[in-house]
């Protein structure tokens, strides 16, 4: 049974009448919900303080410790939703990909991806590679009460481009290269990564996620007919196959304003929004029967308190008319961020749209 998943004649669970979770349902909210991209990390005092001397990857591992990261922001900035603390490159370290988080790099695959024998490298995920996720979620819900958990997983495009670069990418010519000169090989590799993907999803929803969100940081670099053709088999695939744990399903994407509609296609019940498209402009482009997640450009937080809350007033605005809205930032907290920004912009919302 979900976290957030209330079936005809049984009591609602805790987190079944939550903002967030309505918002995602599109119900009547008594406020807009706020939680925000990359909330627990390097913008805590109290997060740098936890992980010194660990490992970024070996922190992913330590269910005691996950539990901590991820309720750090969640006692801080009193958010509306907590966000499990991993990365998107844990579930293929988990299945024995050679591959390492490197400080001011970022995840380093030492054995690319560019030939059909090296798809030897993508086994399944089972609940027994991952079962530090399962404890860490448990110790998280019981901790949590009434307040959501999100799960979440990288989409299939991001990962492939993480495993065919063997890093991170500005112009990502391998990824394209291999998606455009061999599309079989490229199919193929999506999707033995929705299989592992949507493992490890099951896994988190398992455990007691009351939401998942699929991030694709990286496939605003394409065009919406390679992203029909080439990505959205593969993001749809993963959420069909959690769609009948009845979680909230989040799609996100960087520069994706070009992609909103087809990102909602995918299957989707909420579209994660970055700050470069109006929220009234996305509803347009996702088209009905979504909500929206979004979207203050978070380098907005750097400016004066008066100028935050005229850029947030302007998303609040924006957002009116939705039928379900979930404030957060148009991308992730930035490392250098006043965490007091951050309370101060979750105080404002709550109070500016009580009901």
């Amino acid at each position: 049974m979900s976290a957030n998943h209330s079936p005809a004649g049984q009591q609602p669970t805790a987190t079944y009448e939550s903002a967030f979770l309505k918002a995602c349902r599109r119900e009547p909210v008594p406020h807009t919900p706020v939680w925000f991209m990359r909330q627990a990390g390097r913008s805590l005092p109290e997060y740098l303080k936890v992980r010194e001397g660990i490992p970024m990857l070996e922190s992913c591992m330590r269910p005691e410790l996950v539990a901590e990261i991820t309720l750090q922001p969640v006692r801080r900035h009193g958010v509306d939703a907590a966000i499990y603390f991993s990365d998107i490159v844990v579930p293929l370290k988990a299945i024995g990909v050679d591959l390492d988080i490197k400080p001011g790099v970022g995840p380093v695959v030492q054995n690319p991806i560019r030939t059909r024998a090296d798809l030897a490298q993508l086994r399944d995920l089972t609940p027994e590679d991952v079962w530090y996720v399962t404890e860490a979620i448990q110790l998280l819900t019981a901790e949590l009460g009434e307040t959501p958990l999100i799960g979440f997983a990288g989409a299939p495009f991001t990962l492939a481009s993480y495993l065919v670069e063997g890093g991170p990418s500005k112009n990502h010519e391998h990824t394209k290269a291999l998606m455009y000169g061999d599309p079989q090989l490229w199919a193929d590799l999506l999707d033995r990564l929705a299989e592992i993907t949507s493992a490890f999803l099951k896994v988190q929803i398992e455990a007691g996620a009351s939401a998942v969100q699929l991030f694709d940081s990286w496939v605003g670099a394409l065009a919406p007919a390679d992203y029909r053709r080439s990505i959205l088999p593969a993001s749809a695939k993963v959420f069909d196959a959690v769609a009948g744990y009845g979680v909230p399903r989040i799609h996100f994407g960087v520069g994706t304003g070009e992609l909103l509609g087809l990102m909602g296609e995918a299957g989707a019940d909420v579209v994660g929004v970055d700050w470069r498209v109006p929220l009234d402009e996305a509803a347009r482009r996702v088209g009905p029967g979504k909500a929206l997640q979004g979207n203050l450009d978070p380098a907005v937080l750097f400016a004066p308190t008066a100028a935050v809350e005229a850029k947030t007033r302007e998303v609040l605005d924006a957002a009116a008319g939705l039928e379900g809205h979930i404030f957060n930032l148009g991308h992730g907290v930035l490392p250098s961020m006043d965490p007091d920004s951050l309370t101060r912009l979750v105080e404002y919302v709550h109070i500016r749209t009580a009901r």
